[in-house]
C-alpha cells in the first residue's frame, strides 16, 4: 500500500538535501551545463520549481500544464535566473506542494498527469520524490545514484520495470541486483535476457541516466530502452 504521508516526508527531506547542495553553487555555475542534454543547471532548477506547481495542479483537479509548449516556455523563461532566485523558487514551490499534500483528500482517487497518463493520487508524492532525487543527480554537483536512499532505489526500479512491462520494443527481461529481481518488457512465460548489476546501475539504465556499461546481460544484448 502506498503511504502518501510518508512519501511527503521523503520529498521534504530530498528537497532539503538538494537545496543545501545547490546553495554552494554560484551564478556562473548555475549557467553551466547539467547532465541533461541541452539543459543548464538553471533549467533543472526551473523545471523542479514548475513541476512542483504542476503537481499541485494535479492534486487540486486542474490540468498539470496548460500545454507542453507552455511547460517548455516556462522552463526556458526561468532558467537564466540568478542562483538565489532559483533557490527561493524551488523552496517556495516545494512548500506549496507540501501544503497541497497535507490537505484532506481522497487519496484513492485517480488523477491525470501529462499526456493522458493517469495514476492514483496517493502515488503523486512518490512521483515528486522521483523528480527531486533524479534531478539532484542531473545537476552534476556531487550527488550520485549511489547516494540515493536504498528504499527509493528499490521503489524506482520497481516503478520503471512496471513502466516498460508489456512494451513491444523491449524483450522479455529479468532485472536483478543479485538479491531482488524484477520482470519487464514484452509478456512471455520466461525472460529472454537477464540483466544483472548493482541497484544504482540498474536504476541508471532504466531511467536513462547511464548506458548500462556497469551491467551484465545474459541471453542477448542489453536491451535498448525507449525514452521515458
Amino acid at each position: 500500500m502506498i503511504d502518501h504521508a510518508r512519501d511527503l516526508v521523503s520529498v521534504r527531506e530530498a528537497t532539503d538535501r538538494l537545496l543545501t547542495a545547490a546553495a554552494k553553487l554560484d551564478n556562473a555555475s548555475v549557467a553551466e551545463p547539467s547532465r541533461l542534454p541541452g539543459w543548464t543547471r538553471g533549467h533543472v532548477l526551473a523545471h523542479l520549481a514548475r513541476n512542483a506547481d504542476a503537481l499541485v495542479n494535479v492534486l487540486e483537479g486542474r490540468p498539470m500544464y496548460v500545454s507542453g509548449a507552455a511547460r517548455d516556455a516556462d522552463i526556458e523563461r526561468d532558467a537564466p535566473r540568478p542562483l538565489e532566485v532559483q533557490l527561493t523558487d524551488v523552496r517556495e514551490s516545494a512548500a506549496r506542494f507540501q501544503e497541497a499534500g497535507a490537505a484532506p483528500a481522497d487519496w484513492s482517487r485517480t488523477v491525470e498527469l501529462r499526456n493522458g497518463v493517469t495514476d492514483a493520487a496517493a502515488r503523486v508524492p512518490f512521483r515528486r520524490w522521483v523528480e527531486v532525487e533524479l534531478h539532484h543527480v542531473d545537476l552534476g554537483i556531487g550527488y550520485e545514484l549511489e547516494d540515493l536512499p536504498a528504499e527509493f532505489v528499490e521503489r524506482e526500479i520497481d516503478f520503471l520495470a512496471a513502466r516498460f512491462t508489456g512494451h513491444a520494443d523491449v524483450p522479455p527481461t529479468r532485472v536483478t541486483d543479485g538479491t531482488r529481481a524484477w520482470r519487464t518488457g514484452r509478456e512471455a512465460d520466461q525472460p529472454e535476457i537477464t540483466v544483472t548489476g548493482p541497484a544504482p546501475d540498474l536504476l541508471g539504465w532504466l531511467a536513462g541516466r547511464r548506458d548500462g556499461s556497469g551491467l551484465r546481460a545474459d541471453g542477448g544484448p542489453l536491451p535498448a530502452l525507449p525514452p521515458l
